[in-house]
């Protein structure tokens, strides 16, 4: 049995001692190989980590050279096709650990489950490793912490895979916004991830007893800082395990969460106030797994934000009103994967047949906005690399590279993931408890 905090700092210790550094480097790391290309290592190879690499291998000035991930057979079918498709071979690893360990190794991806990505990119920064890694930036909000804290006292570089913020018509809908396109004031932010109210990622069987733990795989390193529990095969399906992630709240939940801080100008800005409710409606009541419905309100200095998984199919596509809306006073926008609509209201004056009703002295109200509407001609909320308007991923990645060797800060550094994690992880601690959530800008506060 592993105490976790033993486990993480034994971890952190050797990672120092192997490097013979400071904790967190202050040195400035050169890019170095063939055609001072960013030498690259990969953890976790599953369904995430080879979409963001499948894109990462279109910049033709980085290459992967190592890969890790505590399943072997998804370990050797990664790096086997990395490989072909780069024209070399990848050192392969059980411990990432030997990763950080390699001197030419520039760059880590992360996309593990969430529990790992504090603790990984913490011990990558100590080896001087620059750092992309998925999100949420950890699922627990101590971890979160450390995490921000230990990138700001270093001086590496840290990408978090919000790659919205990369997608073209996030960008232009973003630009409307800050014009005041939609008024000058923004009172409501309500936030829907695709899908509804269904499953809450593989939650819909019923947990499985424990079970001997499979042949090439390390269930060990799986679990890491996390608590020590039996195997069990619907464990692989982490997202939805609160020691390992936070479900759909916190998987779509902070991509929705970084829009809102994107357009509202809250990059680091935390909630006043969190208030959350969940139930097992659709799922067995089990207080290891997180809720598949749930509501939340967060309050803000000016506006109050609401996201919840209650989505109302569209007809074109049934995930057409998912998304980000933003209601001001001339209009509401809406912006998803698919495109982006702005609403605009009808000016009524305050009185009930329109024109300036009870107050014939009040100025005329402004011409009602003009509609707009994109659709990504991509469809299907498109991430294609040849797209025009989705390959969000090749673009965020591209972003990454550019800032390792320009040192200047990439478009979602720590600051940005942290405070878009923090909503979602206020959000679960809320749940969890059942009260109204306070930050107080290093721990949650039950009220």
């Amino acid at each position: 049995m592993i105490n976790r905090r033993k486990f993480l700092e034994t971890a952190i210790a050797a990672a120092a001692a192997t490097h013979a550094r400071p904790l967190f480097a202050s040195e400035s790391r050169g890019i170095q190989g063939a055609n001072d290309r960013i030498r690259v290592g990969i953890i976790g190879c599953g369904n995430r980590g080879n979409q963001v690499a499948t894109d990462w291998m279109k910049h033709k000035d980085s290459m992967f050279i190592a890969a890790c991930d505590v399943a072997k057979d998804r370990l050797d079918s990664t790096a086997a096709r990395l490989g072909q498709t780069q024209g070399n071979t990848l050192e392969t690893y059980e411990d990432y650990r030997k990763i950080l360990e390699r001197k030419d190794v520039d760059a880590i991806l992360i996309a593990t489950p969430d529990h790992w990505h504090s603790p990984m990119t913490i011990e990558a920064i100590a080896a001087g490793k620059d750092v992309y890694c998925e999100k949420p930036v950890s699922n627990d909000i101590e971890a979160a912490v450390r995490m921000l804290e230990a990138v700001r006292k270093s001086n590496r570089i840290v990408q978090i895979g919000t790659q919205q913020r990369s997608w073209h018509h996030f960008q232009e809908a973003a630009k409307l916004f800050h014009e005041g396109y939609i008024g000058k004031s923004v009172n409501h932010c309500q936030m829907c991830p695709p899908g509804g109210g269904g499953g809450n990622f593989g939650q819909q069987q019923q947990p499985q007893g424990p079970q001997p733990i499979p042949e090439g795989f390390n269930w060990e390193m799986f679990q890491g800082p996390a608590k020590r529990k039996p195997f069990v095969p619907g464990r692989r399906q982490w997202r939805g395990w609160y020691d390992y992630g936070g479900g759909n709240l916190t998987d779509w939940g902070v991509h929705l969460t970084d829009v809102m801080n994107w357009y509202m100008k809250l990059d680091n800005k935390a909630p006043l106030l969190t208030s959350a409710s969940a139930q097992y409606v659709r799922l067995p009541r089990d207080p290891e797994r997180v809720p598949d419905t749930y509501a939340v309100t967060w309050q803000y200095e000016n506006f109050v934000a609401t996201l919840s998984n209650a989505m109302v199919p569209g007809i074109e596509d049934p995930r057409d009103l998912y998304g980000n809306y933003f209601f001001g006073d001339r209009g509401v926008l809406l912006v998803n994967r698919i495109g982006y609509e702005v609403r605009p209201y009808l000016p009524t004056g305050g009185g009930r047949g329109g024109g300036r009703g009870q107050n014939p002295n009040a100025p005329p109200p402004p011409p009602p906005i003009e509609p707009k509407k994109f659709k990504d001609p991509s469809g299907n909320m498109s991430e294609v690399a040849e797209s025009s308007f989705g390959s969000a991923t090749h673009r965020h990645v591209r972003n990454f590279l550019d800032s390792v060797k320009s040192r200047q800060q990439p478009v979602c550094n720590i600051e940005v993931g942290f405070h878009s994690t923090l909503p979602t992880l206020l959000a679960i601690v809320s749940v969890k408890e059942g009260r109204t959530v306070k930050w107080d800008g290093k721990n949650a506060k039950t009220t």
